[in-house]
């Protein structure tokens, strides 16, 4: 698969974007929203997903990319203070062959507790929505 393509509306981001799939959202700004992820790698992942439509980093605009890459950081910040990991990872993939699963640009913020498991990207279960409403929740006043 291309690093390059046509943009899918139906994916699943652009779904929670346009509020035809439920998500325990964190932040919503004109231009990016942060959510639980609904498959976490760990206690706390959340993803940054810009509003405007793109396959991956190489097609968004550098504005877009550094008010996205902004609120990554309020969100690490946030999570850093809520949850009190050990460590965070910012990841963010491009094309399938570097592990993309979502064909919409996104950024992902993991953190990371001492000895604890971590699952694969894109390998993990569905959190139950109420943890992640509730960790939504704690983040989400540690941004404010």
């Amino acid at each position: 698969m291309s690093l390059h393509g046509n943009y899918d509306p139906e994916n699943v981001f652009a779904k929670i974007l346009r509020g035809e799939i439920p998500a325990a959202v964190i932040a919503d700004e004109g231009h990016a929203i942060a959510i639980m992820d609904a498959f976490p790698q760990t206690r706390g992942h959340c993803l940054v997903i810009p509003k405007s439509p793109s396959r991956n980093l190489l097609e968004v605009s550098p504005k877009d990319l550094g008010r996205l890459f902004g609120l990554v950081q309020r969100v690490a910040k946030a999570v850093e203070t809520a949850l009190k990991p050990d460590g965070i990872i910012i990841s963010q993939f491009n094309g399938e062959p570097a592990g993309q699963t979502v064909f919409h640009t996104h950024a992902h913020i993991i953190p990371r507790y001492n000895l604890s498991d971590m699952s694969e990207h894109a390998q993990g279960k569905m959190a139950d929505k109420d943890e992640l409403d509730s960790l939504a929740e704690r983040i989400r006043a540690a941004l404010n």
